[in-house]
């Protein structure tokens, strides 16, 4: 079965094709093969999703859309949540994705030689919020070039002339065609001479005439320009060659080396190339034998040139800062709104389109700076504080007014200049102790101070006491000088028991413009310590616990404290449901007593608590009694006991002995009671007026001689007088 042209050319296509998704599957493969990885927090660390480019054969001229490739986030779980957005050049017009499956289609005929290549963004976002799921990410549809362009000579026609009688092999003229296919992939752009006319005077070296690429100046410095391979009938070592430029203008831009396998020429960049400072550039390459044999070296020369043609292609440019950092400096004291200096960008391509300014706000979170969108001045949009950050590090963004896309970035560095805005104080919490026994100018701390701020002469701190503290009897400070001072004992005998804390307030100044200062106030505790001045124990209650006890003993004293507690309470909770009641004899109150109570409150309960029965009878048992209004405590000092004792007793000692017995007892009324005992002493002129038991003494003595004693006295001369028997009648 013979295949025609058209039939050839179809069955070329589909084999293009075929292996140009094969490419393109395998490269899906490998990007499907990674892993996102995300960290805890906001930042991603490795993206999920990743694309360099996709590749589409040119001039496709099937009925259906091209599929050019499938664009697919880890965070896409299939079930429709994710939708995928594509913008960029030729986004929506040229190219289409489907946003439920990421699938990208060719919807026209695409010609290499019109446009190489396609820049793209694509964008995963959350179809109920609409918002990304993904950071934008950006790749290259790279049209796959076929040999659909035949050779030009762009310069014929050619006129040369030679003299006559020239020897055979004087070459004539150069003629130089090109191909607008792409020279880095296949043969398409190989170039084959040949005469068709003039022979046999005439002929022509059917490779030697010159090669021709086409670079666009945004390839990167050290990318692969062109392969080319000089012919050599020998095989092996005798076939190894090497490259060189000697000569054109493009020494310096390029450089050529050969690749030891395949014996090529590969040229490469070393500057970067710059469309509108040069268009096209010219090199002359000569390629040379490596070794070779003496004995033919006068069948050389075993060296031939050829001249490559590289045409610089212009390529939209971002715009560029004129400077790669801005160094800029604002003190933090500076007004919102104040100017802190500006950036410049312009557009590198010849049609030099106008730039606007923008701050990238990853790199401005607090929103600190604003800048004028057309002319790059930089202000202050809040207050600045050196303390919280000193150096601020933003990104300015400038953008091609014709074409937003392009985008250039700049980078400032605004250094926040210190101003004295916080008072020092103690570079830490100082535990301070005194000895009992520390004698006077003994040092007991050193003390030091920070500052937040950072004067350009350094730190330079003043320490004294306030005004309060300086005549203090106890401690003195001495100014070492240092940025530290020393705290000294001015006298001997500190005791926990009578102070067992000092507080001692310390005021510190800086040496700022203008100085700030703070007052600082150390906390100094009372220590019982050994021979070496070593604190054993601060505590003032260690006073009240007998030395030597052991652990063990400390925990029986508290198990018996508590045992008596339980008891106790249980003791006036007993009491206090069996309430005895108190009969006083009223006609021996009234005729007995002289009672003066004045009490607040209290009521009953302080009514009970002083049973006055003790004084109509000296001769009771006195037992200890409780309060029942407050939980009694432990009793750490017994109160006395009464026994009978004679009747010739003074009322002093007993009342002395109340009082001592109150004073000491701590169940005694603390509060709201009032009780008075009223005696008259020793030497009186009536002697004792007590009547107790005067009815059972038959007492015969005459007590007529009251009426003389006036007015106070008539109630008692009314009572025991000569009516006395009409009295009792």
């Amino acid at each position: 079965m013979k295949l025609g042209k058209v039939e050839f050319c179809h069955f070329l296509q589909l084999i293009s094709l075929f292996l140009c998704f094969s490419g393109m599957s395998q490269a899906e493969l490998s990007r499907s093969g990674s892993k996102p990885y995300f960290q805890s927090g906001r930042s991603r660390t490795k993206r999920s999703w990743v694309w360099n480019q996709f590749f589409v054969l040119e001039e496709y001229m099937g009925s259906d859309p091209l599929y050019v490739g499938k664009l697919h986030s880890d965070v896409d779980k299939g079930d429709g949540s994710i939708k995928y957005i594509l913008s960029g050049e030729g986004a929506s017009s040229i190219f289409i994705i489907d946003e439920n499956t990421g699938d990208i289609h060719a919807t026209k005929r695409l010609d290499r030689e019109e446009q190489a290549y396609y820049t793209l963004r694509a964008q995963a976002l959350d179809r109920l919020t609409n918002k990304p799921v993904e950071p934008e990410s950006e790749f290259v549809i790279k049209i796959q070039d076929i040999n659909d362009n035949e050779p030009k000579f762009l310069d014929g026609p050619y006129t040369a002339g030679v003299p006559e009688m020239s020897p055979v092999g004087t070459s004539v003229v150069q003629v130089t065609a090109t191909d607008a296919d792409d020279p880095t992939y296949g043969n398409s752009a190989r170039v084959v001479y040949s005469i068709l006319q003039g022979q046999p005077y005439f002929s022509v070296e059917p490779k030697t005439g010159s090669y021709q690429y086409n670079v666009p100046e945004s390839l990167p410095v050290a990318s692969v320009v062109a392969r080319i391979k000089a012919a050599d009938a020998d095989i092996g070592a005798n076939a190894e060659m090497d490259y060189k430029i000697v000569d054109g203008d493009g020494l310096g831009i390029f450089k050529i080396a050969v690749d030891k396998d395949t014996q090529e020429g590969i040229i490469t960049i070393q500057k970067d190339l710059d469309f509108e400072a040069k268009t096209s550039y010219t090199l002359r390459i000569e390629a040379a034998n490596r070794d070779a044999d003496p004995r033919f070296l006068s069948l050389g020369p075993f060296s031939d040139t050829t001249t490559v043609k590289i045409i610089v292609e212009d390529v939209d440019e971002p715009p560029v800062f004129s400077a790669p950092l801005y160094p800029m400096e604002v003190s933090e004291a500076t007004q919102v709104g104040n100017i802190i200096g500006t950036v410049a960008a312009h557009d590198p391509d010849s049609s030099n389109s106008p730039v606007r300014y923008s701050i990238d706000r990853n790199t401005d979170l607090e929103r600190y700076f604003n800048i004028d969108a057309n002319s790059g001045v930089i202000t202050t949009a809040k207050s600045l504080d050196r303390e919280t950050n000193a150096v601020h590090n933003i990104t300015v963004l400038a953008m091609e007014s014709q074409n937003p896309s392009q985008v250039g970035r700049g980078y400032v560095a605004i250094t926040i200049l210190d101003i004295n805005d916080n008072a020092p104080e103690f570079a830490m919490d100082y535990e301070t102790t005194v000895c009992e026994n520390a004698q006077p100018g003994q040092v007991i701390q050193k003390v030091s101070a920070v500052d937040k701020d950072e004067p350009a002469n350094g730190h330079q701190f003043y320490f004294s006491l306030t005004t309060d503290a300086t005549n203090n009897h106890n401690f003195s400070l001495k100014d070492n000088k240092d940025n530290t001072a020393s705290i000294l004992t001015r006298r001997n005998g500190f005791r926990r028991q009578e102070q067992s804390v000092y507080y001692l307030p310390i005021f510190i100044v800086d040496s700022g413009s203008p100085s700030l200062s703070s007052t600082n106030t150390l906390t100094i505790r009372v220590c019982d310590c050994d021979a070496d001045g070593v604190a054993q124990t601060c505590n003032a209650e260690a006073y009240v616990l007998p030395a030597g006890l052991s652990t063990g003993a400390l925990i029986a004293i508290l198990a018996c404290v508590l045992t008596l507690l339980v008891l106790i309470l249980l003791i006036v909770t007993m009491r206090r449901r069996k309430k005895e009641p108190l009969i006083f004899d009223e006609e021996r109150d009234i005729r007995e007593n002289i009672v003066r109570y004045d009490d607040e409150g209290g009521g009953e309960e302080d009514t009970e608590a002083f049973d006055m029965a003790a004084l109509r009878n000296l001769n009771v048992m006195r037992d200890t009694k409780t309060r029942r209004d407050v939980t009694p405590e432990i009793q750490f000092l017994s109160r006395p006991t009464f026994k009978s004792i004679p009747d010739n007793v003074i009322f002093r000692e007993f009342i002395w002995e109340r009082l001592k017995e109150a004073d000491v007892d701590p169940c005694a009324p603390p509060y709201d009671s009032l009780q008075t005992y009223a005696f008259e002493g020793n030497g009186s002129v009536a002697e004792s007026l007590s009547s107790l038991d005067s009815i059972s003494s038959n007492s015969d003595q005459n007590y007529d001689y009251l009426s003389d004693w006036g007015p106070r006295f008539k109630r008692l001369a009314d009572m025991y007088g000569n009516g006395q028997e009409s009295l009792y009648s």
